[in-house]
């Protein structure tokens, strides 16, 4: 019997030798539904299969110069990060549970918790998560075993691909969820205050947050503190170059999306959740930890640490149901890092800030375009009033050569003229200038 069925009496002869019938094959499928033919083209080498998928491919656009941001940054990435990354040792390894065989792989891990600690300025962090938004949604319910309350508070300015993750999550659990509204793209601190009480558990913000707007925390950090709640904070790793830290804001869990740290944006994804802690509440912290010991004869060596094996199949029980970790993705954070070192990643930070401060000035120059929100600081990334919808703009400057932006419109009500524009060191002052002449062309 052959193993491809090409033509009808072959598919026959493989359905009878099963017992089967066409018919039968596809019953649980509604008629409507089905394929109305099955009738496949002759087929070709694997040196026509190759020719015809690059002329398909060249149908996609692939030279725009690209403004998007979001959340996920077009960072360049040094060449040797691949190269170390792509050993046989790191891509094959799998889950160290037999710690005399995976010293390697715990070592790495816990070389990346400890520039984690650094970054945040906290003093414990995890072997890292999926993502930013599954990491938020892992801290808040960390906040809720910690305070035994089930009252959370999010602003808006909040990644709101992370709040749509919360509240899918969350949807069928017992948890009071409010949303502040945010006041001028800062987060809203009177909305807050109104709303913390002694039943809150977290209040969650970000920095910069989604409109790339940079504020200080920690009057809100102190204000959610007296009522015994904890503050929540969401980072972009690249920002804590040269901004203020979560730590010194006073949060007690940072989380964020590591993909800017060496990581393509490539199609969404594999991307990086990490996460940190105050010591006092490691215990609570979910997913794995990997620590420093000793062996029997002194030398150093590493371990996963405080969390047992049945945590795995406790199910309710459980202190999370993550039992994994991006370990390749953690060690390219872990290596970038490295490479760039403390000075690189001030002067990488630095670069973005600065070029995206031009890029407003010469943005807002174009008549029709506006200053969206007037917040004394921004990262790198602004929020910009266009003369008519953002996404008519953006889909004619696709046109021209640019993804010049992500329309707010598609998750805030109102804001349906609003482009949000991000800028990394890859983008040139030529770029800058040949995206200003392109909108100025399509207004």
């Amino acid at each position: 019997m052959p193993f491809i069925a090409n033509t009808s009496e072959q598919q026959e002869q493989m359905l009878g030798e099963l017992g089967l019938t066409m018919e039968g094959l596809f019953a649980d499928i509604s008629p409507e539904l089905r394929c109305k033919s099955f009738a496949l083209p002759a087929g070709i080498t694997e040196q026509q299969a190759r020719e015809k998928l690059a002329e398909i491919s060249l149908k996609n656009s692939t030279e725009l110069i690209g403004f998007l941001g979001g959340g996920f940054y077009d960072h360049f990435i040094p060449a040797a990060l691949d190269a170390i990354t792509s050993r046989s040792e790191f891509y094959t390894a799998y889950t160290p549970y037999q710690p005399e065989m995976s010293q390697g792989t715990l070592q790495a891990i816990y070389e990346f918790q400890s520039v984690i600690c650094r970054l945040t300025e906290m003093e414990a962090a995890n072997a890292s998560l999926y993502d930013g938004g599954t990491a938020l949604y892992e801290a808040m319910m960390m906040a809720l075993r910690i305070t035994g309350r089930n009252k959370i508070i999010i602003d808006d300015s909040v990644n709101p691909i992370y709040r749509v993750m919360i509240d899918s999550y969350t949807r069928n659990l017992r948890i009071e969820l409010h949303q502040t509204l945010n006041e001028g793209g800062l987060a809203n601190r009177a909305g807050i205050y109104r709303l913390v009480d002694d039943e809150t558990a977290a209040v969650i913000v970000q920095n910069p947050n989604f409109f790339g707007c940079i504020d200080d925390y920690s009057d809100i950090a102190e204000a959610v503190h007296k009522r015994g709640a904890l503050l929540i904070c969401s980072c972009y790793p690249i920002s804590l170059g040269i901004l203020k830290t979560p730590g010194a804001m006073g949060a007690d869990i940072v989380t964020g999306e590591g993909q800017s740290l060496g990581m393509p944006v490539s199609f969404g994804g594999p991307y990086l959740g990490f996460m940190a802690t105050r010591q006092k509440y490691i215990r609570k912290m979910p997913g794995r930890i990997v620590g420093q010991t000793v062996d029997t004869q002194g030398r150093r060596g590493f371990v996963l640490t405080l969390q047992a094996r049945e945590q795995h199949i406790r199910r309710d029980k459980a202190t999370s149901n993550i039992c994994t970790n991006e370990s390749l993705c953690a060690l390219r954070a872990l290596v970038y890092l490295t490479l760039l070192g403390k000075q690189g990643l001030q002067e990488v930070a630095q670069l973005c800030a600065d070029k995206a401060s031009y890029a407003y000035r010469r943005l807002t120059e174009i008549p029709g375009v506006n200053p969206r929100f007037h917040a004394k600081w921004f990262f790198n990334e602004f929020v910009v009033a266009l003369p008519c919808e953002a996404v008519d703009v953006i889909g004619r400057l696709i046109e021209k050569g640019f993804a010049a932006g992500f329309p707010l419109s598609r998750y805030y009500d109102g804001m349906q003229n609003a482009m949000l524009i991000a800028i990394t060191e890859k983008r040139s002052k030529q770029e800058i200038g040949m995206l200003a002449e392109a909108l100025e062309t399509v207004l």
